[in-house]
């Protein structure tokens, strides 16, 4: 068996449940792909939707909105709010608490990437922030 490396293509088809309450198609990822430095997949939000207040302890995110809006709480205590709308890059560093929610009548979708190759595994949910965010 040869260990070089070779490229791969992920049509996302098939869905899962991440950690923060919300349903993500499958992309690029360790677990797909074998990648050691990204994940890449596309989340869509439907209306009404919100996710668990989280943050990846030692990685990156960045999102590009592709469709809709999203309302997003970011800080120790979820002080901070920023509507994300089609169109837009938001950068979140890695330890940041945050916390989205779709609040229109309408889906959101994003492609988000993030520097841990593993999809799930430097979340960490913070139950304590969720009643924070009405």
């Amino acid at each position: 068996m040869s260990s070089k490396p070779t490229c791969h293509l992920i049509r996302p088809e098939s869905s899962y449940e991440g950690k923060q309450g919300l349903s993500y198609f499958t992309g690029i990822a360790a677990e797909t792909v074998g990648s050691t430095g990204i994940c890449m997949h596309i989340l869509t939000m439907p209306p009404g939707a919100r996710a668990k207040a989280h943050l990846h302890e030692s990685h990156e995110t960045a999102i590009y909105v592709l469709s809709g809006e999203v309302h997003t709480w970011y800080g120790d205590r979820l002080e901070q709010h920023i509507v994300v709308k089609a169109g837009d890059l938001f950068y979140i560093p890695a330890g940041v608490p945050h916390l989205p929610a779709n609040l229109s009548d309408s889906p959101s979708s994003a492609v988000i990437a993030r520097t841990d190759p593993n999809e799930q595994e430097s979340v960490a949910l913070l139950p304590e922030l969720d009643a924070l965010v009405a």
